[in-house]
C-alpha cells in the first residue's frame, strides 16, 4: 500500500482497525459469556475494506 494516504482515508482505516479487535475479557465476564465474539471481526486477506 502507498505510504502517502490522505488523512480521511487514514482515519477510516484506523476505525476499521479498531473495529477488528476482539471482545475484551471483562465484557465476557460481565455478560456471563453471552457476548463472546465480535460479529464485525474481519480477516485482512479474505474481506475487502471499502475505504476509498
Amino acid at each position: 500500500m502507498a505510504a502517502r494516504k490522505h488523512s480521511g482515508r487514514k482515519i477510516r482505516l484506523l476505525k476499521k482497525t479498531r473495529q477488528n479487535s476482539a471482545v475484551p475479557a471483562w465484557i465476557i465476564l460481565k455478560t456471563k459469556r453471552k457476548v463472546r465474539s465480535n460479529p464485525q471481526r474481519r480477516q485482512w486477506r479474505k474481506t475487502d475494506v471499502e475505504v476509498g
